[in-house]
C-alpha cells in the first residue's frame, strides 16, 4: 500500500509542478498588464526581464562554470532571441487577449516539432494548427476585432520561440543554470533600451519596481524552478501534452484577473491549437527535448 502511494506521489508531484508553473506564468503575465498604463509594455518587460536576470544570476551563480568564447557568443545570440521574444509578446498583449497571444505563439515550437518529423500523421496536427490560426488571424470578414499589429507582434514572438528552441540545442552541453541565467542577462540588455526610451524615470519608481519584481517572480523565477522539477521526472510526451494547456490557462487567468472574455470563435481556435500541440507532443518523435519555456 505504501509503495502504491509512493508511486502515485512520484507521478503527481511533477504533474503538479508543471501545472503550477503554467498557472504562475499566466497569473504573473496577467498582473503585468496592470503596469502597461504607467510603464507601457516596453517598460514592463524591461523591469520584468531585468529582475528575472538578477534572480537567476543570484541563484545559479553562472561564473562557477568555465565558458569558452564560442559558447559565450552562442549564449549571447540565444539571449538576444529570448529578449526579442519577450518584448514582442508584451507588445502584442497591449491589444490582444492573453489566451489568444499564447495560442498564436505556440505555433513557433509546434512548427519546429512538426518540421523535425516526416510522418503522414503530422499533417493532422498541421491541419489543427492551420484551423486555429485561420479562426484567429484577421484574414476574413468578422475577424477584424483582432488587432493586426498585435497579431504581427505575436507571430514575431512565435518565430523567436522557434529560434530559441533551435539555439537552445546548440548550448545544450552547458549547465542549464549557466545558459539560462546568462541568456536572461542578455535578454535584459536587449529589452532595457526600449523600456528606458518609453518609460524613462518611471522605471525607478519604488512602487512600480516592487510590482515588477512580483511579476518577475511569478512569471520567471517560480515557473523556471517548478518546470525543472517536472522536466526531470516526466516523460517528454506527458510534459508536452500538459504544456499544451497553457493557452487555455492563460485565457482563464486573463478572464479572472483582467476581465478579458474571448469569443466563442477564439475559444474554438485556442482549442484547435491545443489539440495540434498536444497531438504533436504525443506522436512526434524528437531527437532531443525542447529547452524550458522562456
Amino acid at each position: 500500500m505504501s509503495e502504491g502511494r509512493a508511486g502515485i506521489g512520484a507521478t503527481l508531484l511533477p504533474v503538479a509542478a508543471l501545472v503550477g508553473s503554467i498557472v504562475s506564468l499566466c497569473v504573473g503575465t496577467s498582473f503585468a498588464k496592470h503596469l502597461f498604463p504607467v510603464l507601457g509594455a516596453q517598460g514592463t518587460v524591461a523591469l520584468r526581464v531585468g529582475f528575472a536576470a538578477l534572480i537567476l544570476v543570484a541563484f545559479w551563480r553562472p561564473w562557477r562554470w568555465a565558458l569558452s568564447g564560442r559558447d559565450a557568443r552562442a549564449i549571447a545570440l540565444y539571449g538576444a532571441v529570448l529578449g526579442s521574444m519577450n518584448l514582442m509578446f508584451y507588445m502584442a498583449l497591449r491589444t490582444l487577449p492573453l489566451g489568444v497571444c499564447i495560442a498564436i505563439e505556440f505555433t513557433g515550437p509546434l512548427a519546429v516539432a512538426i518540421l523535425s518529423s516526416r510522418r503522414a500523421l503530422d499533417f493532422l496536427w498541421i491541419g489543427f494548427a492551420v484551423l486555429g490560426l485561420g479562426l484567429l488571424l484577421p484574414l476574413r470578414e468578422g475577424a477584424a476585432r483582432l488587432d493586426p499589429v498585435g497579431v504581427a507582434f505575436t507571430l514575431g514572438a512565435a518565430t523567436c520561440w522557434a529560434l530559441y528552441i533551435l539555439l537552445g540545442k546548440r548550448i545544450g552541453h552547458l549547465h542549464p543554470g549557466q545558459s539560462v541565467s546568462l541568456g536572461m542577462c542578455t535578454a535584459a540588455v536587449v529589452a532595457a533600451p526600449f523600456g528606458i526610451a518609453h518609460a524613462g524615470i518611471r522605471l525607478l519608481d519604488p512602487s512600480l519596481m516592487l510590482a515588477a519584481l512580483g511579476v518577475a517572480v511569478f512569471s520567471s523565477a517560480v515557473p523556471y524552478t517548478l518546470e525543472m522539477v517536472a522536466l526531470k521526472r516526466l516523460p517528454k510526451q506527458v510534459f508536452g501534452v500538459l504544456l499544451s494547456l497553457e493557452p487555455a490557462v492563460g485565457a482563464l487567468s486573463a478572464l479572472v484577473i483582467l476581465g478579458e472574455r474571448p469569443t466563442v470563435m477564439q475559444w474554438a481556435a485556442i482549442a484547435a491549437i491545443i489539440a495540434a500541440s498536444a497531438g504533436a507532443a504525443l506522436t512526434i518523435r524528437r531527437a532531443e527535448p525542447a529547452p524550458p519555456l522562456p
